[in-house]
């Protein structure tokens, strides 16, 4: 997969749909907003959290989205490993495939 061209797509068509719902996409920004406010648990966390789920429900554009926060925040190569060790362990045999999917998606967007 080519995980940027593929991350410009989904962009352009979310923004394409945007245009048509925009309460709708309003009400999701805030949600989202805050959701990822740093309060007990740090945004980063957040975002690990979010990656788990976007591999269990094999979301490729959502792995795409939380991939590149957690690069914005920092993240290290190893504790991504780590996350996706453990997301492979609750979701088995789908989410160990989705997770290298990942991987490949945070070695693309890390250069």
């Amino acid at each position: 997969m080519d995980w940027q061209n593929f991350m410009d797509k989904t962009v352009d068509n979310i923004t394409a749909l945007s245009k048509e719902i925009p309460d709708t996409v309003q009400g999701f920004n805030m949600m989202s907003k805050a959701a990822k406010t740093n309060g007990a648990l740090d945004e980063r966390t957040k975002e690990y959290m979010a990656l788990g789920i976007a591999i269990a429900t094999r979301c490729d554009s959502c792995i795409g989205f939380h991939v590149r926060a957690l690069i914005r925040l920092k993240a290290s190569r190893e504790q991504f490993c780590e996350a996706l060790a453990m997301a492979t362990y609750m979701g088995g045999g789908p989410s160990y495939a989705y997770s290298a999917k990942a991987l490949k998606a945070f070695d693309t967007f890390s250069k």
